[in-house]
C-alpha cells in the first residue's frame, strides 16, 4: 500500500477483476486500518457471492443445498436489493439472467460502494474506489481540483469517448461489449444484447448506478426513453456504428 506525497494507493485482484483505491487524504492510522479492512471484506464478499466457486453460499443456495436463512445476512441484503432493482427496471435487471442465481450484476458495485463508505467513516473524504472500471468517487482529487475520469471508447482502442469531471460525490458505471464481448443478456429471452456498444451512467451511488447501467444496456434500443426519465442519473451511449447519444444533463459531467 504505497504512500504518495499526499494520500495512499492500493490495487487488489479480487472478485475476478481489479479493485483500486486512490485515497487523497493524509493517510492516518485510522485510514490505513480502514483500507486493510475494506480489502479483507472484498475477499469475504467474493467467497460468499462468487458463482465460480462451487462452495460459495450463492452457489450452494442456487443448488438448493442451503436455505437463505443459512446464509450470511449480506446475502439477504443483496437479494433484496436485486428484487428492488428488478422492480425499478421493469424486469430488465434480473438475478437469474441465465436461469441460475447470479447477483453479480449488483454485487461488484455494492461492494465498491461499501468499501468507499468504510473509508469515509474512517476519515478519508477524498477517494476513488474503482471496481473493475466502475467507480465510487468522493470529494476532490486535490484542493480545488475535481476528479477526472476517462471513459474508453468501445470501438476505438486507446481512445476516450469522453472525460467525466467530478467535483462532488459521484458514481460512474459502464456496461459494454469491448472488454468481455456480448456478455449482458436480455433477461426476457436469455440472449446476448448487441444493440449498444457501451453505456456509461453517472449517478449518486454505485450500487444502483451500476445496476441501472446493466439494466439500461439490456434494454438496448429502448434505453433512451427510460434513462431520460430516470431522476438523478445521466448517460452517454455509443452505438455499434459509432454514433453517440447523451441524456440532456450529461454535459454537466462530460463532453
Amino acid at each position: 500500500m504505497p504512500d504518495t506525497a499526499r494520500g495512499l494507493r492500493h490495487v487488489e485482484h479480487v472478485m475476478g477483476t481489479v479493485f483500486s483505491f486512490d485515497i487523497r487524504d493524509q493517510p492516518t492510522p485510522a485510514i490505513r486500518r480502514a483500507l486493510t479492512e475494506a480489502v479483507r471484506r472484498l475477499h469475504e464478499i467474493d467467497a460468499v457471492f462468487s458463482t465460480y466457486r462451487s462452495g460459495s453460499h450463492i452457489s450452494r443456495l442456487d443448488r438448493g443445498e442451503i436455505r437463505l436463512a443459512d446464509c450470511p445476512p449480506e446475502v439477504h441484503e443483496v437479494l433484496s436489493l436485486c428484487a428492488q432493482a428488478a422492480h425499478d427496471t421493469d424486469g430488465w435487471f434480473s438475478v437469474i439472467p441465465a436461469g441460475t442465481l447470479d447477483p453479480s450484476g449488483l454485487v461488484k458495485g455494492w461492494a465498491a460502494e461499501a468499501a468507499s463508505r468504510h473509508l469515509h467513516e474512517a476519515g478519508a473524504h477524498h477517494t476513488c474506489v474503482n471496481g473493475g472500471g466502475d467507480l465510487q468517487i468522493r470529494g476532490l482529487a486535490s484542493p480545488g481540483t475535481p476528479w477526472r475520469v476517462g471513459i474508453a471508447h468501445p470501438l476505438r482502442p486507446g481512445r476516450l469517448v469522453t472525460v467525466i469531471t467530478a467535483d462532488h460525490d459521484l458514481a460512474v458505471a459502464t456496461s459494454g461489449t469491448a472488454e468481455r464481448g456480448a456478455h449482458i443478456l436480455d433477461p426476457h429471452t436469455g440472449t446476448p444484447v448487441t444493440a449498444l456498444a457501451s453505456l456509461t451512467l453517472v449517478g449518486p451511488a454505485l450500487t444502483l448506478t451500476d445496476t441501472y447501467a446493466t439494466a439500461a444496456f439490456a434494454r438496448g434500443d429502448g434505453a433512451r426513453e427510460w434513462l431520460e426519465a430516470l431522476d438523478g442519473y445521466e448517460a452517454l451511449v455509443v452505438l455499434p456504428d459509432g454514433r453517440e447519444w447523451r441524456t440532456p444533463g450529461f454535459r454537466r459531467y462530460g463532453s
